[in-house]
């Protein structure tokens, strides 16, 4: 195996304004490939460790959702279920007209917040959210936040179009009343404690912050990155566990996750969080005409791809382009980070750094990591 290649490309990021990175790719359970290169801190004192905490952002949905497939394979909900059987308050929505509102013809349902068709949308400063804020003193709770949310109309009727969302945050509240448990303690008992990822949580504790990299920002022009503060936008409140945006981890511990996906639902250790079955559902494109267009102009670098349950997925080589398989799958994170789960070869990678508006990650870095990693390996797609 000739690592030469990916450690190269690795190690050119530094001086394209990635201050540190951290690769990891693990095959059959096993470790095959790790690079670490740059630094965690703007002074370039402390060295990328596999100690090295950051915010994982977006790649939060994959355990997210696999927390509700969890639910939906033990019969606790179903795909179908409207929302409104768990969250009273989504019962009677209102959707957007260019001058009013109406009321939403077609209930919002499980499937529509997994797939990103609930007709939600991403404002963090949408006036429910920064009333109950106020309400609250800032300090209000997962419950307490998406049932707000559902007094804002939505942007279209539920299964019409595919728009990034709060959807992965409302299936937080889900999970606790499905559940009967605080979301977090729900992902750390049926996923991150049986997996062994000591070292992710929702809370960003003294031990984290102490052992997290710095948070930068990127500028294209430059192709340089500056430091800027921790703070993690998506996590409206102390007390708000962000389904969408809101866990810390590290790259030894979420490889622990995508190994266990890439291995029929099974992890190293033999603890299974879920079935191969449900993995294929997850993996299964539930995008119409109309969303996949929507899909395509937000992932305009993930042609050949479409939207499943919480994950990207690939459904088309030839336009993409992609070295991996049919069905490889996965997502990214606001601050870099490359989620990719490949069940025909059990292949796992991820790649992850600290720097937010990193266009060049999406466009370049991920999918020459992802074709560098097939090369290396020699694998089959």
């Amino acid at each position: 195996m000739n690592t030469n290649r990916l450690i190269k490309f690795l190690d050119t990021l530094e001086g394209l304004g990635i201050p540190g990175c951290d690769c990891v790719v693990y095959q059959n359970h096993k470790p095959v490939f790790r690079h670490m290169t740059g630094y965690a801190d703007k002074g370039r004192t402390k060295p990328i460790s596999n100690k090295t905490v950051y915010w994982i952002y977006s790649v939060s949905k994959l355990i997210t959702c696999t927390a509700v497939m969890q639910l939906v394979e033990g019969g606790s909900l179903a795909l179908d279920d409207p929302v409104y059987k768990y969250l009273p308050e989504y019962k009677d929505m209102k959707v957007k007209l260019k001058l009013g509102v109406k009321p939403a013809l077609n209930t919002m349902t499980i499937r529509h917040l997994l797939s990103m068709q609930s007709g939600l949308n991403y404002n963090l400063s949408a006036p429910s959210i920064l009333k109950t804020l106020k309400d609250t003193n800032g300090k209000a709770t997962t419950r307490e936040l998406v049932s707000a949310l559902a007094q804002e109309p939505l942007d279209f009727e539920p299964g019409t179009r595919f728009q990034y969302s709060f959807s992965h945050d409302v299936l937080g509240a889900v999970i606790e009343v499905v559940s009967g448990m605080p979301f977090d303690l729900y992902v750390e008992e049926h996923i991150l404690i049986p997996l062994g990822m000591e070292n992710t949580g929702f809370e960003l504790t003294p031990e984290r912050r102490a052992v997290m990299s710095d948070q930068f920002s990127y500028n294209v022009l430059s192709r340089t990155a500056k430091s800027i503060s921790l703070e993690n936008e998506y996590v409206l409140s102390p007390n708000y566990k962000s389904g969408g945006a809101g866990l810390i981890s590290t790259a030894d511990d979420i490889i622990l996750f995508l190994d266990a996906m890439s291995n029929g639902g099974v992890g190293a250790n033999g603890y299974r969080i879920l079935t191969q079955e449900t993995i294929d559902l997850m993996r299964t494109d539930q995008l119409n005409d109309m969303s996949r267009q929507d899909y395509y102009m937000m992932d305009r670098y993930r042609l050949g791809y479409s939207y499943g349950l919480g994950v990207r997925m690939l459904i088309d080589k030839e336009i993409s382009g992609a070295k991996s398989p049919l069905g490889e799958f996965g997502w990214d994170g606001a601050a870099g980070a490359h989620a990719l789960i490949d069940t025909k070869n059990k292949l796992a990678i991820f790649y992850v750094q600290h720097v937010k508006a990193c266009e060049y990650a999406y466009e370049t870095v991920h999918p020459k990591i992802r074709d560098l990693v097939y090369e290396m390996l020699q694998l089959d797609s």
